[in-house]
């Protein structure tokens, strides 16, 4: 394992987050705040130990696999460490469990809070918890790929460790050039939400938040009463839109912006996670129709509900908890669905769950045709039979996380509903669940075992299992 290569990366990223923590200094400067002086102070200090280890380049700069896995964990780790230091320094959020709870769950666009009121968080502050889900969205490491060189090659290790889904492909020839397309339409899109919320009456400074915790599919609310506050159809529709849109992958989204409009059209994926929104939706409509005036209005809570759990962008419009059991059902299967591979969005993956099915109907045609030879295709190409096997290991981590997770909350001894919904939607990367962790509820009551377990379930689901498990792994430390 090249050592020092890790050391510098660690200390190249920390040095970005030092200057990622000076836009919430200049939002506490422009509102007058007093914890500018907290921002400065731990901006500094980022700066400093990301010095340190930074501080001498090392001859040997490649990174391989067991590299790039390494740095993704532990990064992930650090950073939510020291993003917390501000919540903790300033006394907003006291409790340095409740602080490193509520910054991983930005980092990993989840959106779950220990915040019973945000009437108390400074203007610099709410900034920064929606910003890293911008940031946390499309991945930090991405972001460094993209703009800061911290390698001679083989930077896609770090890229198919950070990025979701079950194959990453590049865009054009080099890693580099990919991450920042990535980079530029992911900004792109953000800015253009951010200028239609605008033109929807909603404040400059809440539209900038809610359009990068929408960008991130994260979901942390400006206030307590969250996006229905605004109680505007036309700002539902547009958040509705782009939280569809950055739960779709980035790559189709580029080969359309290009003109290439058959690869686009040819998704298998796309018309499956298009096909899921509208099925469920429609159902979920038809089933809550009763609550509401009419099925338009009916629609309108429905589709965002449903494109916000799919998406795991976690804002809620309504009390979904106060709906029928069935549209219930509907919104939990759908935490694990989740968006499409190469997207923002958490949850299993569309195409994990399609190449699983496919998979599934090829072993029962051989059953009963035991001497049938078949390719199982997926996107116009044959799947290789190592990518069903990643898969495969993957839901095997994935349930071992969920139960180990579950049976911690269980110690917990609150209602059923309210612990298996923890689990879901953190691991998810969701944000609310049901029961006391639903629409109205919060994380802040559970244990400190509790949220422990929730943030490291929530690191494991972004970044898919493998990269923090395999922190835990003798023979991954083995030279």
């Amino acid at each position: 394992m090249n050592k020092k290569m890790i050391l510098f990366t660690l200390g190249k990223l920390l040095k970005v987050e030092a200057v990622l923590l000076l836009l919430p200094l200049l939002v506490s400067l422009i509102y007058r705040e007093k914890i500018a002086i907290v921002y400065a102070a731990v901006s500094a200090l980022v700066f400093i130990v990301g010095l340190l280890l930074s501080w001498k380049k090392p001859k040997n700069r490649n990174i391989y696999a067991k590299e790039g896995f390494f740095i993704v964990g532990v990064s992930w780790c650090l950073l939510s460490f020291f993003g917390a230091l501000p919540f903790v320094f300033s006394g907003e959020i006291p409790s340095f469990t409740d602080a490193f709870f509520e910054t991983v769950s930005g980092f990993t666009t989840t959106g779950s809070s220990i915040l019973s009121t945000l009437s108390n968080i400074s203007q610099a502050s709410l900034f920064w918890r929606s910003f890293t889900h911008w940031v946390g969205g499309m991945g930090i490491l991405v972001f460094t790929v993209a703009f800061i060189p911290i390698a001679s090659g083989r930077t896609m290790h770090i890229l198919k460790a950070e990025m979701p889904g079950p194959v990453i492909g590049k865009l054009v020839s080099k890693v580099r050039v990919t991450a920042r397309i990535l980079y530029v339409i992911y900004t792109v899109l953000t800015l253009i939400q951010i200028v239609l919320l605008a033109l929807g009456g909603m404040p400059i400074f809440d539209s900038i938040l809610n359009s990068f915790a929408t960008a991130g599919t994260g979901g942390f609310a400006m206030s307590d009463s969250g996006i229905a506050g605004y109680n505007s159809a036309y700002i539902d529709g547009v958040i509705t839109v782009f939280m569809i849109l950055f739960g779709i992958n980035f790559n189709l989204i580029y080969f359309f912006l290009i003109g290439k409009i058959a690869p686009v059209l040819k998704s298998e994926e796309l018309r499956g996670y298009l096909g899921i929104i509208a099925v469920s939706t429609i159902l979920i409509t038809i089933n809550i129709s009763t609550q509401y005036s009419s099925y338009l209005t009916a629609f309108r809570y429905a589709v965002f509900q449903v494109a916000s759990i799919i998406t795991t962008t976690g804002f809620t419009t309504t009390n979904y908890g106060l709906w029928p059991m069935f549209s219930q059902v509907i919104l939990l299967l759908l935490m694990f669905i989740g968006a499409c591979a190469g997207s923002t969005g958490g949850g299993i993956k569309v195409s994990r769950i399609q190449m699983l099915a496919k998979h599934a109907i090829q072993e029962m045609k051989r059953i009963v045709h035991s001497r049938s030879v078949t390719t199982l295709n997926f996107e116009g190409e044959a799947i290789a039979p190592k990518t069903i096997g990643n898969i495969h290991s993957y839901l095997v981590l994935y349930l071992l996380v969920f139960a180990g997770s579950l049976m911690i909350l269980s110690l917990e001894n609150i209602d059923f509903q309210t612990t298996f919904s923890a689990v879901a939607t953190c691991i998810n990367n969701v944000g609310p669940g049901f029961k006391a962790i639903g629409p109205t509820g919060n994380f802040g009551f559970l244990s400190d075992l509790s949220k422990w377990t929730l943030s490291f379930a929530m690191l494991a689901g972004r970044l898919e299992i493998f990269p923090i498990l395999l922190l835990f792994s003798k023979s991954f430390w083995k030279s």
